[in-house]
This record gives structure tokens, sequence and C-alpha cells, in this order.
């Protein structure tokens, strides 16, 4: 008879390979092209052979690129650099690739500087940040997320991949892969959002999206993971900060997205800038090789952050540049972005055998074996095609998927009185506040090289559908700051108006990197905007713009309707009015919590509960704040249609699960509505008992489901023992026989759970 209180563990192979919660951990060069299965590559040894020590260093030597294109400035000013310089460096096979450069003709310049003037023609890799998108801007990846759909996230990185590699390109710095449990972090945007099981599904439809089936192939772009590792946990929600976590947390909440995104391709990753435990992420061997190459399996080149390896110096870490380079390539860190500091001491501290020759080879091979994994060895020029740079941009297909992903990354968060969908004629509308018309805030953060001429303002999108006699826009503030009779000219339209909707929230230079926020509010001028609309009584739709979750108040979150829109893209303004008219149901679900106030972040829905759980009998003596309740203002997974969804109770094909055998989970979905809805509906899970505890609730799945008015569907899910495991003491993924609550619900918060019981062996 089995022990029904032991736990069993399985290895990271067998179990996580099948996993149905997707955390896979193991069986991941399962994943990899046939250039990651063989120790050794005689072409690539052969090149090695024959390297010096300063070309070898090259290699593992990435700049920005001061040639081409100019970009956006997203990093901390560098030293330009001339085109002669540049070209002579490249041709001394001093450097490895350029990034945040684009532009066919000088970068076949370039190329060609490497490939016939180079001491052994090694090619140049050109990179660059497409986050969400090249010259069709998507939605931001938390918004994208927001879809709860991995293959529109698929489908989006796959038409930016087409743009990017038509523009030269051959390796992004995306995805992101972070699992963020603070919404002051700026970097919010870039994840996708508070739970891993979603990060997971995303990480290997984005890894998927940009590489296509064939790394070789013209519209191939290279993925690179990160932040390795932990990023999104960083103190206060402050970027750049420390990140102090357990080895379990590590294990269960931030490394299954990068299982994944390895699993899915991926062949390189990039370092974070946070250390963990006081060791940095780029200088730190137990997690760049014992982890990330032992226990991963992962054999593609670590790159690091931009100078992160340099900045060991500042954390106290490395003494000055040599013990930097020394400490981060030890550590395994192949690749150094933009400090130069590999190039400069490399070779010296190989002569001065305080680096093996072996060590630096090794690198250098990874590195190598990546470049000819994408081709490049075979065709040098490709992704450097002049015909693709004038034909395969902006096509008619990848602006309507950016007009399908911005309305589909929208969350309806209440309706109150069904205001929404407006009406296309016969209703006076007034649009409100500074996000309604300004170009220069549709885009999102990271887009490398913005082009608003073509971008869509919602004002724009409305004046397509809505009699100028109807439609009366006023600005009624700035961003941070008051306009003079700003709000008085707002009021005036409001009381002229059937209905207001105002477009405000964050400007996008707010979120993303080195944009944390102690404050996750509207801006004061926007919020007493709100409160002087409000006051004309008229009924009030908010058109919310953010890069991250935000606390609303007063009038803002009083407002009879809330849509939370994020950063959409070039096609934002049409792919809000088609969800503002009607023409399609808001489908969205959120990807992280809503807080009622800043100072309850770190919060998110998958926490563990404490001796004196956070909601209970007592008001007094349990885990809580005096001036706030526990509860999110809108939950993960929280987002409403236009029908009215109801769930019936969720059952079990059985009482209990056999330790290998499956359990189907049903629950029947009901739209008692007027109007067709696309539902997302969510199983989660909560183990009540274990060896080391765990979340409240934790998502394991979801379905979508259309309904039409008055249609009923049965949603099915199937749970292994796989989906109830958890990281346990001895690092090690394991189940435990015992009791499960089990839900299918709309949202992290809502439903009434079934009982399973989890046999042991």
């Amino acid at each position: 008879m089995s022990n029904p209180h032991a736990s069993h563990t399985l290895s990271r192979r067998t179990f996580f390979k099948g996993t149905a919660s997707g955390l896979a951990m193991a069986g991941v060069a399962s994943g990899f092209s046939p250039a990651f299965a063989a120790p050794k590559d005689a072409f690539i040894e052969n090149l090695i052979a024959k390297m010096s020590l300063e070309e070898k260093a090259g290699q593992l030597s990435l700049y920005s690129d001061p040639v081409r294109t100019e970009a956006a400035t997203f990093n901390p000013a560098v030293a330009s650099v001339p085109k002669e310089k540049m070209l002579a460096d490249i041709a001394q096979g001093r450097i490895t690739g350029l990034f945040n450069g684009m532009g066919v003709a000088l970068g076949r310049e370039l190329q060609q500087a490497a490939v016939e003037r180079s001491p052994h023609g090694i090619p140049l890799i050109f990179a660059a940040d497409i986050i969400h998108g090249m010259k069709t801007i998507f939605p931001i990846p938390m918004a994208e997320a927001a879809s709860f759909d991995p293959e529109l996230s698929r489908r989006t990185n796959r038409a930016a991949a087409l743009e990017a590699t038509a523009c030269g390109l051959h390796w992004t710095f995306s995805p992101a892969v972070d699992v963020v449990h603070d919404q002051r972090w700026g970097r919010t945007a870039e994840a996708a959002g508070e739970d891993p099981y979603l990060a997971v599904q995303f990480a290997r439809a984005r890894v998927k999206g940009f590489q296509g089936n064939d790394l070789k192939a013209e519209d191939s772009l290279l993925a690179c993971l990160k932040h390795f590792a932990a990023y999104g946990a960083v103190e206060g929600g402050m970027d750049y900060n420390t990140v102090e976590i357990s080895d379990a947390a590590l294990y269960q909440t931030h490394l299954p997205s990068f299982a994944a995104g390895i699993e899915a391709g991926a062949i390189t990753i990039m370092s974070a800038f946070n250390d963990i435990g006081g060791v940095p992420s780029t200088g730190n061997r137990r997690l760049l090789t014992d982890i990330l190459r032992g226990q991963m399996g992962f054999g593609g080149f670590v790159v690091s952050d931009f100078t992160s390896e340099e900045e060991l110096i500042a954390h106290g870490f490395a003494a000055d540049g040599a013990d930097a380079a020394k400490k981060a390539l030890l550590a395994g860190c192949d690749m150094s972005m933009q400090s130069g500091i590999y190039m400069k001491y490399l070779p010296d501290l190989v002569r001065d055998k305080q680096v093996p020759l072996a060590v630096l080879d090794e690198a250098v091979r990874r590195v190598l074996r990546v470049k000819k994994a994408i081709g490049l060895f075979e065709n040098p020029y490709r992704s450097l095609d002049l015909k693709r740079e004038q034909t395969q941009l902006r096509l008619p297909e990848t602006v309507a998927l950016a007009r399908e992903a911005a309305r589909r990354a929208c969350v309806l968060l209440k309706n109150d009185g069904d205001v929404l969908p407006l009406k296309k004629a016969g209703q006076k509308i007034a649009l409100i506040g500074p996000l309604a018309s300004d170009l220069n805030q549709v885009n999102g953060y990271w887009v490398v090289w913005p082009d608003t001429r073509q971008s869509v303002t919602l004002e724009m999108a409305m004046r397509e559908i809505v009699t100028p006699a109807n439609l009366t826009v006023v600005r009624g503030s700035d961003i941070d700051a008051p306009i003079a009779g700003g709000i008085e000219a707002a009021a005036k339209a409001a009381q002229a108006a059937d209905i207001v909707v105002m477009c405000i929230g964050e400007g996008q230079e707010m979120s993303g990197e080195a944009q944390s926020r102690t404050e996750i509010t509207v801006p004061v001028a926007q919020q007493a905007l709100a409160e002087a609309v409000a006051a004309t009584g008229k009924p009030v739709v908010i058109v919310l713009s953010h890069g991250r979750a935000l606390a609303l108040a007063g009038a803002v979150r009083d407002a009879s309707a809330i849509l939370c829109t994020w950063f959409l893209g070039s096609e934002a303004g049409h792919g809000v009015a088609d969800l503002l008219f009607g023409d399609h149901s808001p489908s969205g679900r959120l990807p992280c919590s809503f807080p009622q106030k800043s100072g309850q972040e770190p919060f998110y829905y998958n926490h563990r509960t404490t001796g004196r759980p956070q909601i209970g009998d007592d008001a007094n003596y349990r885990a809580r704040y005096r001036d706030a309740s526990f509860e999110p203002l809108y939950p993960f997974g929280h987002g409403l249609g236009y029908g009215k969804i109801s769930y019936g109770a969720t059952l079990l094909s059985q009482p209990a699960l056999d330790w290998k055998g499956r359990v189907s989970v049903s629950a029947t979905v009901t739209n008692d509505g007027k109007r067709p809805v696309h539902e997302v509906a969510q199983l989660y899970i909560r183990d009540r008992v274990a060896s080391v505890t765990q979340p409240i609730r934790s998502l394991k799945g979801f379905r979508h489901v259309d309904l039409a008015a008055g249609d009923s569907q049965t949603v099915t899910f199937e749970l292994t023992r796989a989906d109830l495991a958890f990281v346990g003491l001895d690092l090690k993924w394991q189940a435990e026989p015992g009791d499960f609550d089990i839900w299918i619900a709309p949202s992290s918060s809502t439903g009434t759970p079934a009982r399973l019981n989890l046999k042991g062996i």
C-alpha cells in the first residue's frame, strides 16, 4: 500500500518533457538545430585553430552600429565611432556583430569588409531590439499577453521577423520572458505578466514566431531569451536593482519560461543586469553554467545586456575591467555587449594564464556554431536583399494583423449600464484627453525606428465612423501637466455630449527600461481632468493607455466603463474603435492584477497564504493593510465582453486521480446576452497541503470559446499529476498525494472549486 504522505520525484527529463503545465525543464535539446547535437564541428574547429587571441576576443565583442540608420535612444550614451574606424576594426576581425542599425545597402558593405577583408572571413551578425514590430508596430508584449492567445503572438512575431530581416537584421534581443510580480517595474511592458504558465506559453510562441521553421531562411530572425534570470523580481520594482529570492522561487517561477524558450529552439540568451543573492547575473557561474547549461541543457551562447559585464565593477564584484572580463567569461557569459572589455583584456588574460585558452575557445565555439546554424557561413549576405527591403514592409496583411492584435489585446474592465458599445449614429460623443490624438503616443516603448506617419490614433479612427457634427475633440490637459483653459473646454464639450470617451493614462515614455514608478497611478493633471468631466454627470468611458497595471482612483475608477488598451502600435485607433462601436466584442484578459493602491505592490494573484490568511473572518489579526483590503481592484484573468456570461459548476470525471492516470475537468459556459462573445475559460488548481506551501491558485490552462447569443458550450481540460507538481526543498519537481481544489472560472478570483484527490503509488 502506498504511503499517502510520501512525495515522489521524477527526473527532469522524463517528468517535464510531457508535463501538461508546460514547465519544460528537460528534454530541451530536442528544440535545437542539428548543429548543436554534435560536440565538435570540423569546420569550426579548423577556424578556431587558426585564429589569433585578438580575433577570438573579437568574435565575443558586439557593438552598437554607428554606420547604418540611426535608431531611437534606449541605452546610455556611447562615443560615436567613424565609419572608417568601424570598417577597419571589422577588417581586423575585432567585431562579431553590430546592433540597432538597419539598412541593406550599408549592411552589405559592412558584411563585405568582414567576409572579404578580415583574416578568416567570419561574417558579422546584425541585431536589434525588435520588441513588438519593425515598421508595422504591434501591441507591446504585455498587451499581446492579454489576448491569452500564444498563436496570435506567434503570428505577430513571424510578421515582425519578415520585416526585420527585410531590413538587414539576423537577430533580435527578444523575447523578454521575465515573470513580473511588481507593476512598478517599467519593463513590465516587455513581459507576459505575473503568471509562470502564461509566460511559458508566450515564450514558446514568440521564439517560434521570430525564428520560423528554418534558422537559415532569409526571413528567420534569431530570438534571444532575456533577462536571465529573475529580472522581474527586482526589489521595489526598481530597474537594475538587486534580487533576493529563494532557490525554490527561482526554479518554480522564473526559470520555466526560459526552459520553454530553449525547448522551442532559442540558441541565444541575454544575462540580466540584476544580482541574485549578491552575485550579479553576468558573473554568476552557478546561474550561467551549472543551471543554464548543466541542468537546462542550453547549448547556444549567452550575451551580456548592455555593458552588464563591465558593471560587475560597479556591483562591487570585480576590481577593474580586466577582472570583470575574466569573471564574466569564466561564469559563462560568452559575448560582451558594447563595453569592449573582452576585446581589450581577454587576449592578455589568456597569455597571463588567468583565463584558460580552453574557456576562451569554448565561448568562440558557441558563437561560431550559432552563426553557422543561421546560415551566415553559407550565405553571409542572407537577409541583405535590396528587393525584399523595398517590397516586404507594411504589407496589407501585416497591417491587418496589427489591427486584429490591437483589438484582441484590449481588456474591458467594466461596463456598467451597458454604455458600450457606442452608437455609430445619433449619439453625440465628446472625445477628451491628451492620448486621443497624439501620434507620438500610439506605438508604445521600444520601437527602435518609429514612423508615426503610418500610425492611427483613436480620433482618426472615430472620424472614419462618426459624422463631424456628432464628434467633439478636446485635449483637456497634457500627459503630465495642465494646459490653460483645458479643463473648462473639456467640461463644456462633455456638457454638450451624450457620452464622453476619455483617452487618458500613462505616456509611452513612462513605461519601459529605466521607467520604474513609485506611484502607478494616472498622472495628476489627467486625474483632475477626469474629475472635472465626471462632475458634469455625463456617462464616461475611460480608454486607458498604459504599460503596466495601474492603481485607479476617483472618477477614473468610478467611470461607467473602462477599456484597458495598453499601447497597441500602428493600428491602435482602428483596434480600439472596432471594440467601442461593437464591430467586435472585447476578448482580452488581464495578464497582471490591478491593485487598489500602489502600496500593495508587489501584488500578484498566485501568492501563498499565511498562518493568518489575508482573507478571513477576523478583520484585524490577519495579513493585511489597515487602509486597503487585500483584494485586487481587478484580478488576473479578468475581462468582460458584450455578452452575459455564466459558468456552471466545475465537474470532475472522477473524484480521485491515479498516480499514472488522467482526470477530465469540465464546465458549461453560457452566453445569456444578446451579442456574440469570445470567452476565455481558465483552469486553476490549489494544492491544499504540501511540504512546501503553494499558491492559493495556479493557472494550468485556458480555452477560447466563441458563443453566440444564448449559446452554451462545455469546455474540458485534462489533468495529470504533472500539472499538480511543484519544486520541493531538494529543488526537484515533485507531486505529492493529497487533496487539490480545481476551478474552471473566468478569472483567478471567481468560481467554486471541485475537490480532487491525488492518490499515491
